[in-house]
């Protein structure tokens, strides 16, 4: 697979994820900073490394699940791989400009 290949599928997963909210908050994950870490390996599998707003988030399964299929629904994408991290901590400071403007904080 073609590093443009790669980064076609890896544009196409954003987008995919970009469809992914937690149910308490009105802003899907990706622009929440959620999302650490796309890795489109050769062989279309893909590692991936996603965090919570909170350690305790009680809709974690739901998500996790929620991003796997639609990752894996991805045309390329053979399988995903994701991993639950807390390093680095999640904070405000990981969202885009426009999830701060939609949850108030700009």
């Amino acid at each position: 697979m073609t590093q443009e290949e790669k980064t076609q599928i890896a544009e196409r997963i954003v987008d995919v994820l970009k469809t992914v909210y937690d149910p308490e908050i009105p802003v899907n994950i990706y622009d929440l900073g959620m999302i650490y870490k796309i890795e489109v390996n050769d062989d279309g599998t893909v590692d991936m490394d996603m965090t919570f707003t909170a350690p305790s988030c009680p809709a974690a399964d739901f998500i996790l699940e929620d991003v796997r299929t639609k990752v894996e629904s991805v045309k390329g994408v053979k399988s995903a791989n994701v991993n639950l991290v807390f390093e680095p901590a999640w904070d405000q400071s990981m969202m885009s400009d426009e999830a701060k403007v939609e949850l108030g904080f700009e």
